[in-house]
């Protein structure tokens, strides 16, 4: 069936995560809101291979009353890391963009009279583009980069996607209360004294690196 195709790249975490929600006869979007989590990580995060921080699998593990073990299979036998490490594929610009959408911090990389930097921020995927506020650093640079990624160390698993393109201000006042409800209510960095800003990506590029059998 096609409803069920979505979840054959879904990691053992995945499963556990929907079936636990169905268990408690709840959707998508009402385990979303209780763990504060958009509801299209949810979805990546039961569909794909996705590496959870432990920040955001405690908070789904809450919605869902229950523990972060009991999600995460802590209690079974860990399995052996494939020798050599893992296989690193490609993502298509999909895939990428799905990935951004479902996550709300990134990393974006930009030059300073001291050198090159990287600063954290909050953002949201908003009509194609990333809106993010920021301070002092970026104002008047007319590129960045933007990086997003989810690694798992100790199951030598992960993800990250890279996105540049020009930067813009956005200064019309209507339009930043739009965006304000598309941004995270907690923010990083402190906002104040923020820019509004929008990167229009020109390049896409993502990695996920998997185990060799999986791949």
């Amino acid at each position: 069936m096609e409803a069920d195709a979505s979840h054959d790249h879904s990691t053992d975490v995945g499963r556990r995560v929907a079936l636990r929600r169905e268990q408690l006869g709840l959707s998508r979007e009402e385990t979303a809101g209780r763990a504060g989590v958009a509801p299209q990580y949810l979805r990546y995060l039961e569909e794909h291979e996705a590496s959870p921080s432990i920040g955001s699998l405690t908070r789904v593990a809450r919605a869902l009353d229950t523990t972060v073990a009991e999600l995460s299979g802590a209690e079974a036998p860990t399995p052996a890391r494939p020798e050599g490490g893992g296989a690193v594929v490609s993502l298509d610009p999909d895939e990428c963009y799905e990935l951004v959408a479902a996550h709300t911090v990134g990393r974006i990389a930009i030059g300073t009279e001291q050198g090159p930097a990287i600063v954290p921020v909050t953002y949201a995927v908003v009509e194609g583009a990333v809106v993010f506020q920021a301070a002092g650093l970026v104002g008047g640079k007319e590129r960045l980069a933007f990086e997003v990624d989810s690694i798992d160390e100790a199951g030598g698993v992960g993800w990250s996607v890279q996105l540049a393109g020009p930067v813009t201000e956005i200064t019309d006042e209507p339009e930043r209360r739009r965006l304000a409800e598309a941004l995270p209510e907690t923010t990083w960095p402190p906002t104040a004294r923020a820019r509004w800003l929008r990167l229009t990506p020109t390049r896409t590029t993502g990695h996920r690196v998997a185990p060799r059998s999986a791949a």
